[in-house]
């Protein structure tokens, strides 16, 4: 049997870093992101059809994020649109990754888990957890938004704190060596269980 553990959590909380510790545990990770670059990029199945409905997004055979953004904050109609497309392709996308692995665990990196309602196909849900002045460094630290965008993407995902309290594995990302020693145990309880 295969047991399917969702992993979320709010922008720079250290997901990334925290479902590669999951990779290293033996466990397959699927990447809802990685799907939407794959859907999104050279010759992505996204791309004819969101091409066919927003002429000009499509810029040397990929969607350009930067045309769909202007789109969607033109156009209230447009993201409803354009996730009726993609949904779909990312349900199957992941069914095929799901398909082609043997793996026990199976961890789904899946960012709005929660607001999507993903969570109701999992077993379980780790969410990842920092304090709010970390994770605000972390995000400003790359250098790739402003201020004013990372409290943009906060105020369309659930709170961290409701994520926490909806998880059965919580993650705290303080430290490295804390984050991998969680993931270690939450591996360890699962396969206990299996």
């Amino acid at each position: 049997m295969t047991f399917k553990l969702g992993l979320t959590g709010s922008i720079g909380m250290g997901k990334s870093t925290t479902a590669q510790m999951f990779t290293d545990e033996g466990c397959a990770v699927w990447d809802a992101d990685a799907a939407v670059h794959r859907l999104y990029g050279q010759n992505g199945a996204a791309v004819a059809p969101i091409g066919n409905i927003f002429p000009g997004v499509v810029v040397d055979g990929t969607l350009s994020r930067d045309a769909l953004r202007a789109i969607i904050s033109q156009d209230a109609s447009a993201l409803a649109r354009i996730e009726a497309i993609v949904h779909p392709l990312i349900a199957d996308d992941r069914a095929r990754f799901v398909a082609t692995t043997n793996a026990e665990i199976v961890v789904f990196d899946i960012p709005l888990l929660f607001e999507t309602g993903g969570d109701a196909g999992m077993d379980a849900v780790a969410v990842v957890h920092v304090d709010a002045e970390t994770q605000k460094a972390r995000v400003l630290e790359r250098g790739t938004m402003s201020e004013d965008q990372f409290y943009a993407i906060l105020e369309k995902q659930m709170p961290s704190a409701e994520k926490c309290d909806r998880a059965d594995f919580v993650i705290e990302t303080d430290t490295v060596e804390h984050a991998r020693a969680q993931v270690h145990s939450v591996v360890q309880q699962i396969k206990s269980g299996l």
